[in-house]
């Protein structure tokens, strides 16, 4: 922009050119001339490529406005294993999806599924970090957040409990302050079934109460509660989905469960079996076998990942401004881990070795679900309900990526 001021300026302090000087001017100064002209030529070229260069650099991001018929959602923990699960769902669904941590080799699937413009943001971010969680929100105009991120092994919560308090319940208060200022309307919450505790009958509905025994539980009921305080001052539509054991992947092998090593001996019992399966472990471990069950292990209410994501989508769905809809998310049936167990064998075509020890803290005996009030309320029902059959999907995934998401 410089130098066409400067040949304009240059321009303005010459002699205007008569028709009879061009007439008769020297090929020198017809040549001077051409020079001259193809010079401001080139730089207004020049100009309006910097110019259109600037303008696109300095835009609004198509995030970061609303529009009419699309619906933008925050997806905290997004690229983790439930929550990218979602996120393909949401995408497929056609929905605009801000991803917020988690494993980037699930990100780099999603980005090549769905490579279009403004259908997909990965933002890497700790929700510890005010200043960094307020700069999501001012920079993107969120319809609806599903606050997947957080830690979440009973196990580790027990050696580890303020780790938990501050991600889960604190990560979340963050959350919820940002979508206040930023007058987001939405808000479908991931809690969990250990808020229960042991409940003293099943199966457990959303009146049993809740007596969480371990701080992954108590973390999640604090965190329940202060969205519930907020939300009687406020029009935000709320849902909270308490779910229980997730299984399975995928069904299009696209994604699966890849827990960082660090975490593979407090993760699931389904990345134990299949770890056992694949010889990365000698066996598995089955920790406690002395409960008040029907073979003395727990027994616990398996739900496929897929039909899990299924509820989020219809709970954001049906979400409705000043209400606050609390469901919990499983199958209705119990099964014990010797039973899981057998099924994973079965699924992997693996004779498994299994080594029973003592209970491990924290758990608990029993837990399965009343699904009624989902399905009057959201037409929500599981349907991948075949231990076998999910675990065989998910081993599938397994196999071919035995590193999980390394080799991306």
């Amino acid at each position: 922009m410089t130098s066409l001021s400067g040949v304009r300026s240059q321009r303005k302090n010459s002699r205007p050119l008569s028709p009879g000087d061009m007439d008769y001017t020297e090929p020198k100064t017809k040549s001077n001339l051409l020079g001259k002209l193809l010079l401001l030529a080139s730089l207004i070229i020049l100009a309006f490529i910097v110019i259109n260069k600037a303008s696109s650099l300095t835009s609004p991001s198509v995030f970061s406005r609303r529009e009419e018929g699309v619906t933008h959602v925050l997806v905290t923990g997004g690229a983790g294993y439930i929550g990218s699960h979602a996120a393909l769902r949401l995408l497929k669904d056609k929905y605009r999806d801000n991803l917020s941590r988690g494993n980037h080799g699930a990100v780099k699937v999603l980005q090549r599924l769905f490579p279009q413009t403004g259908r997909l943001q990965f933002i890497y971010a700790d929700l510890g970090d005010p200043a960094a969680v307020e700069k999501i929100f001012s920079e993107n105009a969120f319809d609806a957040v599903m606050h997947f991120a957080a830690v979440a092994y009973v196990g580790e919560s027990t050696l580890y409990p303020l780790k938990y308090y501050h991600n889960i319940t604190s990560n979340t208060l963050g959350v919820l302050k940002s979508m206040a200022r930023h007058k987001v309307k939405k808000l479908i919450y991931s809690s969990t079934c250990a808020t229960y505790g042991e409940p003293e009958k099943m199966p457990i509905t959303e009146d049993t109460p809740q007596v969480p025994i371990n701080p992954y539980g108590k973390a999640k009921k604090m965190a329940e509660d202060m969205i519930l305080d907020f939300s009687k001052n406020s029009d935000m539509a709320v849902m909270i989905l308490r779910y229980f054991n997730v299984i399975g992947s995928d069904p299009g092998g696209r994604l699966g469960e890849a827990p960082r090593p660090e975490l593979r001996e407090q993760g699931r019992i389904s990345g134990a079996c299949f770890d056992a399966a694949r010889g990365f472990i000698p066996g598995l471990q089955v920790k406690g076998t002395d409960y008040k069950t029907s073979d003395g292990t727990c027994i616990r209410d398996y739900i496929d990942v897929t039909d899990l994501v299924d509820a989020h989508v219809k709970a954001l769905e049906k979400a409705q401004p000043h209400k606050v809809g609390i469901y919990n998310v499983g199958t209705g049936k119990g099964r014990s881990v010797k039973e899981f167990v057998e099924a994973c064998k079965k699924a992997t075509g693996v004779e498994i070795k299994v080594d029973f020890l003592p209970r491990r803290p924290g758990d608990y005996a029993e837990v399965y679900s009343d699904p009624t009030k989902i399905l009057r309320d959201l037409n929500w029902t599981a349907r991948f309900t075949n231990l076998q059959d999910s675990l065989q999907v998910a081993w599938g995934w397994q196999k071919i990526h035995p590193h999980g998401y390394a080799s991306y």
